[in-house]
């Protein structure tokens, strides 16, 4: 676990420093294992192999980011310029690394194919979105974390060297330069050999550096002062509602706090700092609740306006829940689901939070603010935008049907009320990487919605007996996607433990 910090802003620099400093390890020691194996390799060439190394390192660092941003429109040229220069990074270090592990001695070829190694290396790192940070499901101590990755890096690395050895085998032939000679066939197959080792060591070298960023900042940072202190007595919640409120919403360092607020919130570690959400007044509750209910709000309004959500138009109301066109969902808003580890997130969060409140909320808070009913409108209303998203249509049944009023049938996109184009849209989106999210998303939606269910299900049947259910956990204003109607069945289909 991270020792605890009063100042949310250092942390992103010094997990910065410690990468600059531990990538340095790994790079030295491949240094030495090819200068020991690799005939060509001066002594002296370890300088710019080194610095290269470092400048690769820290363009890594600079494109990294915990959130898979939508490119929107006014940013798009910033990120290909942010992008451009990784790769063109990647080109220069390639080729100065493989000068210095090959030998400097055909400095024309030998510098021309690490160029091309290293855009290759480049360009497959950004298109691949390897850029994206990935928080592990298991918190572990980096060392360990690192070493688990080493196999997979060296994996990598061999698959990608074989590619690049290939690739620049073949651009150097087909490019018109003037550094081709003719060369004996043994000493031929010698330089092939080397080249092969010397982009095995660098793709290596980078993988590796690769495994260390990742490994350094998506380790659990604790926002929190330390325990008992004066801070942790009056208002130990301060360090992490800043964070979360105040940071920007696509920085890494609002992402490390989510973290740490999911971990806080489903584990029974730091229970005092859980037991100081529900304080007497509920005002720090109701922060809680607000800052990660917010995100699934967006994505549930920004789907809703690529599926043509009309839901205060009730005559619309069928024909806004069919099956959309690819048409009509843009980059912007398929790009979305791509922030799965955000809204999962979230979601856990305030399931959680609300599952415990059951037995930890003294005072009433998550009741008396409202805050239940906005969670569980919330979650299902986003859930109604994904899975509509994901080809799946809501009907609102008629009284005189088998589930009554209150039920709802699902259907897939080949109903027969739906067109062929339609329903050839949802089939294309249906194999689509982003419906794989749109899938993880709605698991994770539907998990929370159970975990909150399970918990207050007496409640809920009373409650449902009484007719007080829609009161008691269902908003009064319009949800972000389908209509109150619509919540208030798909409840009550969580009730009976049949939502699928």
């Amino acid at each position: 676990m991270s020792p605890t910090t009063s100042n949310p802003q250092s942390i992103l620099n010094n997990r910065f420093l410690s990468y600059l400093i531990w990538q340095s390890i790994p790079s030295t020691l491949i240094f030495i294992f090819s200068f020991s194996f690799l005939p060509k390799t001066p002594l002296w060439s370890f300088l710019p192999f080194i610095t290269f190394q470092f400048l690769f390192s820290v363009t890594l660092s600079f494109i990294s980011s915990a959130s898979s941003h939508p490119i929107f429109l006014p940013r798009r040229l910033k990120l290909s310029l942010t992008f451009l220069l990784f790769v063109t990074a990647s080109a220069f270090s390639g080729s100065v690394a493989a000068l210095s592990l090959f030998g400097f001695n055909d400095f024309g070829r030998v510098g021309l194919r690490g160029f091309l190694v290293g855009s290759m290396f480049g360009f497959h790192y950004v298109f691949k979105r390897r850029w994206v940070l990935e928080f592990p499901i298991i918190q572990r101590p980096p060392f360990f974390n690192f070493k688990m990755g080493i196999p997979l890096a060296a994996k990598r690395a061999f698959k990608l060297s074989t590619v690049a050895f290939i690739f620049s085998a073949i651009l150097l032939e087909i490019i018109p330069h003037n550094f081709k000679c003719s060369i004996a066939t043994q000493a031929f197959v010698a330089e092939q050999i080397v080249f092969f080792v010397a982009s095995f060591a660098i793709f290596f070298c980078w993988e590796l550096t690769h495994n260390l960023h990742r490994v350094l900042h998506t380790k659990r940072s604790v926002f929190a002062p330390p325990k008992g202190s004066a801070a942790a007595e009056t208002n130990p919640s301060e360090h992490l509602l800043s964070a979360l409120e105040e940071s920007n919403p696509t920085s890494l360092l609002r992402y490390l706090a989510y973290l740490d607020l999911c971990m806080v919130c489903e584990n029974n570690v730091d229970t005092w700092r859980r037991a100081a959400f529900f304080e007497e007044t509920g005002e720090t509750y109701k922060r809680v609740i607000a800052v990660c209910l917010k995100p699934l709000e967006q994505l549930a309004s920004r789907l809703g306006e690529a599926l043509g959500n009309s839901s205060d138009k009730s005559t619309q109301l069928s024909s806004q829940l069919n099956s959309p066109t690819d048409a009509r969902l843009d980059l912007k808003h398929v790009e979305e689901l791509y922030n799965f580890q955000l809204y999962a997130w979230c979601s856990r969060i305030v399931a959680s939070l609300t599952a415990c409140s059951r037995k930890e909320d003294k005072f009433g808070a998550a009741q008396l603010s409202g805050s239940n009913a906005a969670v569980v409108s919330t979650l299902i209303s986003c859930l109604l935008a994904v899975e509509n998203f994901m080809g799946k249509k809501t009907n609102l049944q008629s009284p005189n049907q088998l589930l009554g009023s209150a039920g709802i049938k699902w259907a897939t996109v080949n109903s027969g009320r739906l067109d062929i184009a339609a329903a050839a849209a949802g089939s294309k989106r249906k194999n689509g990487p982003a419906n794989s999210k749109a899938y993880a998303i709605a698991d994770v939606l539907k998990t929370s919605i159970y975990q909150i269910v399970s918990a207050f299900h007496d409640e809920m049947l009373a409650g449902t007996k009484a007719s007080l259910l829609e009161k008691d956990w269902v908003t009064s204003e319009k949800p972000l996607f389908g209509s109150r109607e619509m919540v208030i069945q798909k409840l009550r289909l969580f009730l009976d433990f049949r939502a699928t």
